[in-house]
């Protein structure tokens, strides 16, 4: 599993790690009932520490994005799709109502909101 860890970002490592697997069970990387690497073995692999996999691991869990089967290993759980689309649409709205308040406060137009959109759209193509 592809997980790039940046030590001078102020995000904890262990949500750095969760962030990304959750990222790919939402695009369909990581597919439902796939087994992610066992907790020691993606440690290793990312040279840190086994407590903050296991902590990465665990977050998911209670988010509801893997399951842990005892002596068998963290699975991609079969959470509802829609559930997690919702989800996200509800971090994305927050996030623009929080833009959306900081342009009228500095008095940026829809206009040129609506443009700083488009552009970081492209950004990512």
């Amino acid at each position: 599993m592809n997980i790039i860890i940046s030590n001078s970002s102020n995000i904890p490592i262990y949500e750095q790690i969760k962030e990304q697997i959750k990222s790919k069970i939402i695009s369909n990387e990581l597919k439902v009932g796939e087994m992610l690497p066992s907790i020691r073995s993606l440690a290793k692999d990312l040279r840190i520490s086994v407590i903050t996999t296991k902590n990465a691991y665990e977050a998911l869990e209670q988010e509801g994005y893997v399951e842990s089967i005892a002596a068998k290993g963290t699975y991609v759980a079969n959470k509802n799709l829609e559930i997690i689309r919702e989800e996200q649409l509800q971090k994305v709205e927050n996030l623009i109502d929080t833009a959306v308040s900081i342009a009228k406060i500095s008095k940026i137009s829809k206009e040129e909101v609506q443009s700083m959109l488009d552009i970081l759209y492209e950004e990512e193509k």
